[in-house]
């Protein structure tokens, strides 16, 4: 399914990007230039980051945000 329509990125291409270790919206962006145009799919991107993340992804960002703060 089509999640980012200006950029034409699918689901399972946001999924294989998390997969190959992206862990923020920041990286998606980088990745695949999602939210970058209208944002319309920036949600749908993020609800994607944080159901397919694995354990360490998830550790990793965690500890990110510890030494942010």
């Amino acid at each position: 399914m089509y999640v980012c329509l200006c950029k034409g990125v699918t689901d399972n291409q946001i999924k294989d990007a998390i997969n190959q270790g992206a862990c923020s919206m920041r990286d998606l962006r980088a990745d695949l230039d999602v939210a970058t145009q209208c944002g319309k799919c920036a949600r749908d991107c993020k609800s994607l980051l944080l159901e397919n993340m694995t354990g360490n992804q998830v550790a990793a960002m965690a500890s990110a945000q510890y030494v942010a703060a």
